[in-house]
């Protein structure tokens, strides 16, 4: 287009980020441009942000970063035909290679040679994003742009609860981010008997009470193992969901899971976890999940069923709505807890 845009680049290795005046990218035959709608800041970001030991080791400034987003197709190359001018879409996160051995058996999200949007690539924290095609979803054009533009994380949430059975069982949400808010969701959508939720911030206990929590927990103030067997006859809950990445709630959620119970690993612990393999794991015969990314496109088919029947309503998991030149305000509120999800609006 040779124009310019704003766009919130990660500028050098350290804390922080600044608004720039950019290039507008440009697309290949095979890419989309997409004038971007809303932007939300996810906890990776934060992590790149603050400029912690993953990021350091991860990503290479200077690049623009954010990966969630909603917005409208303007530009297409010439072999696109995904998707049409106007149309209102989302991405997946995961550019993958299609030749691995996981991406010719229906794995994509665990391609050995994935890279992500906004850590190996430019972003959406910008007023416009080019994208391979083969990424895009599209969204039902009454979906509104902020809701749209959580979609990605919820898939996360959608992927933890739903791989494998939930209805009828009890379910323990470790850890209540954002990302474990909506997993409150999506398990009480799913038919969960119970729906208990642990976090250290009152703040996001009660968003989780509203998205549909039985059981609200504070470890702080009452001993979550304890509580969880309270709720389930003294045996434990039948799904775990770790959300939290912190090393003692890790092991507090193993030691809450009954036997024969599934443990699904979304959080990613910065430090070692030290873990009872031999009496929280083997002897009870449980099933431990690490769970990447979304699946291709199957988590995206379930997402989307779940908002359009109404089954889960994610309005309430979005706090705050601030300009992209606010982004230092949107960012203080993530790293501090005091908010659901930032949703940014170029």
């Amino acid at each position: 287009m040779g124009k310019k845009m704003k766009a919130i680049v990660k500028h050098e290795r350290g804390y922080g980020a600044e608004l720039q005046e950019v290039d507008v990218p440009t697309i290949g035959d095979n890419d989309v441009l997409i004038q971007v709608k809303a932007t939300s800041i996810c906890g990776t970001d934060v992590h790149i942000y603050t400029w912690d030991e993953w990021s350091q080791s991860r990503v290479n400034p200077p690049y623009i970063f954010g990966h969630e987003f909603s917005g409208v197709v303007i530009d297409k190359g010439a072999n696109v035909d995904r998707v049409e001018l106007g149309e209102h879409v989302s991405a997946e996160t995961h550019i993958v290679c299609g030749k691995c051995p996981q991406c010719l058996t229906g794995n994509a999200h665990i391609c050995e040679d994935t890279k992500i949007i906004g850590v190996d690539t430019d972003g959406c924290f910008a007023e416009y994003v080019a994208l391979p095609q083969e990424n895009l979803w599209k969204n039902d054009p009454n979906l509104p742009f902020d809701v749209a533009s959580v979609q990605e994380p919820f898939g996360n949430a959608v992927h933890t609860v739903l791989n494998g059975e939930v209805a009828g069982k009890s379910v323990a949400i470790v850890g209540c981010g954002p990302i474990g808010i909506m997993a409150v969701a999506a398990a009480k959508a799913a038919g969960a008997s119970q729906v208990i939720a642990s976090d250290l911030n009152e703040y996001r206990l009660d968003l989780a009470k509203k998205m549909g929590a039985t059981t609200v927990i504070n470890p702080s103030e009452e001993d979550p193992v304890e509580k969880v067997k309270s709720c389930t006859n003294g045996h434990g809950v039948d799904v775990v969901c770790e959300m939290s990445g912190h090393p003692v709630a890790m092991d507090q959620g193993f030691k809450m899971a009954t036997n024969g119970a599934r443990v699904s690993i979304l959080s990613l612990p910065v430090q070692p976890v030290q873990i009872d393999i031999t009496n929280d794991i083997v002897f009870k015969g449980l099933t431990v999940q690490g769970i990447a990314g979304r699946k291709m496109f199957k988590t995206w088919q379930q997402l989307s069923g779940l908002l359009q029947n109404g089954s889960v309503n994610l309005e309430p998991i979005i706090t705050h709505h601030l300009s992209l030149e606010d982004f230092e305000h949107g960012f203080d509120l993530m790293i501090q807890g005091r908010c659901g999800k930032v949703v940014l609006h170029p």
